[in-house]
């Protein structure tokens, strides 16, 4: 018989520094696909290459920008404006899962 051992994860503390950190990282990439569209045909064609050089952005943060996680990133930040939903829209209309 084998005894499997299941530790409660303990929840993750973020503090108001890293949260704006965060806000700032993802509003950047957001930002620049709505205005670089040079950019924005990049992280439509091959997104995990578009964001290698924000080397800051966190695996999680990575994951909700390549799949367009509106919910996530929305749940981060706030209400996105239309600007900066712009790839996300564009990420969900290309149904790439």
């Amino acid at each position: 018989m084998v005894r499997s051992r299941t530790k409660k994860r303990e929840p993750i503390t973020i503090t108001d520094e890293e949260r704006l950190k965060r806000k700032v990282r993802i509003l950047a990439v957001l930002a620049r696909a709505a205005d670089d569209s040079q950019f924005l045909a990049r992280l439509a064609d091959n997104p995990s290459e578009a964001l290698s050089e924000y080397y800051t952005l966190t695996q999680e943060e990575l994951a909700a920008l390549i799949s367009g996680d509106i919910k996530k990133i929305e749940g981060w930040l706030g209400r996105l404006d239309e600007r900066h939903a712009t790839w996300l829209w564009c990420r969900l209309s290309q149904e790439k899962w």
